[in-house]
């Protein structure tokens, strides 16, 4: 860890007024209040339309800026990484969306003014991301169920943890698993999957851990394969994935990589941090190891002991999935009525 220099430093904070659960005006009046001038020299740019972050901070690339600071949810943390990778210019989150998969995972703080603080005393850090089709992640990507879900929730219009579980249980059922070809240093393997996700950081947002152990320091692809499952496991991996315990379900078959190509029947959909597309058959991912520079939280202790409402959620539905085992494998009527179940807890957070 290094501390910048002591003379003052250029920072650009980037803000989609539209992206996020944060009103855009209270947010500029909290930075104007919270960045410390006396080091930084500051300018704020507000997006205009789809790719305006990404030409912004190439701008800001050349000009030779500090940092450049991302405010928004997920995809635009997204578009401003990308074009900040092997450069000389930090990035910088003020998580201001639903997800904020990797601003959680950098254990950085949720309360737009304590993340000021944390921007404020500019210790940066390089890390890992990813290319999955040319495409940059810095969280994780994915294929299969994964993918779908990203598509559902990018159309609901809605964000937080109570959209994404709805998805899952609306469509998790229903969704048909691929086989994929998967090769890596190791050879070609076959493999029925739900989903396969490759995660630099542990989680996709919202606390949901894809990869609990996944590093953004060690080089490696956490690469998660789910295989298909039943009705009655259905919760039980969605439970372990609140609880950082999916590695240890029986349907998860994990290993690293550097890199891997996957193989499926026929084209279709994969995301990156979140942000579906729809792509060839072939899918190509990597690792660039260390080549983007982040502003970290230099006392980052993640709270195991805080509650977390939505796996004591889940956990009750497991429960009473497994009270009525024998009525669920005879009744599909019965699984609606346990997913309202599920929603209504949960509406209630």
């Amino acid at each position: 860890m290094q501390p910048m220099d002591e003379k003052k430093q250029h920072i650009a904070f980037i803000v989609n007024p539209i992206s996020g659960t944060h009103k855009k005006e209270g947010i500029l009046e909290l930075i104007d209040k919270n960045i410390d001038k006396d080091r930084f020299d500051v300018e704020i740019f507000l997006t205009e339309y789809a790719g305006h972050a990404s030409e912004i901070v190439k701008e800001c690339v050349l000009n030779k800026f500090d940092i450049c600071v991302a405010v928004g949810g997920d995809g635009t943390v997204n578009e401003v990484a990308r074009s900040l990778v092997h450069s000389q210019t930090a990035l910088g989150i003020l998580p201001c969306g639903s997800g904020n998969g990797l601003a959680r995972h950098l254990c950085l703080p949720m309360d737009p003014k304590k993340a000021l603080e944390i921007i404020n005393k500019a210790i940066i850090e390089p890390f890992d991301y990813g290319v999955i089709n040319g495409l940059p992640f810095f969280c994780t990507c994915g294929m299969g169920f994964d993918a779908f879900i990203s598509f559902k929730f990018a159309e609901s219009g809605k964000r937080g943890p109570i959209t994404y579980v709805e998805n899952v249980l609306k469509e998790g059922l229903k969704y048909q698993p691929e086989t994929y070809v998967v090769e890596d240093e190791s050879g070609k393997h076959h493999h029925k999957a739900f989903l396969i996700a490759c995660a630099n950081a542990a989680q996709y947002g919202n606390n949901a851990y894809i990869a609990p152990g996944a590093s953004m320091k060690d080089g490696m692809l956490d690469v998660i394969i789910m295989e298909p499952f039943d009705v009655i496991e259905a919760p039980k991996i969605a439970a372990d994935m609140f609880a950082k315990t999916l590695s240890s379900n029986s349907r998860i078959k994990t290993f690293q990589a550097r890199n891997i190509h996957i193989h499926r029947s026929k084209p279709g959909a994969i995301h990156y941090d979140g942000d579906p597309i729809m792509t060839d058959a072939d899918v190509d991912i990597e690792m660039q190891p260390l080549g983007i520079r982040i502003v970290v939280n230099p006392d980052a202790i993640e709270d195991e002991a805080q509650p977390n409402p939505v796996l004591n959620a889940f956990s009750d539905f497991f429960n009473n999935i497994n009270n009525v085992r024998e009525d669920i494998a005879r009744s599909g009527h019965r699984i609606q009525v346990l997913n309202k179940l599920m929603l209504r807890k949960l509406s209630r957070l």
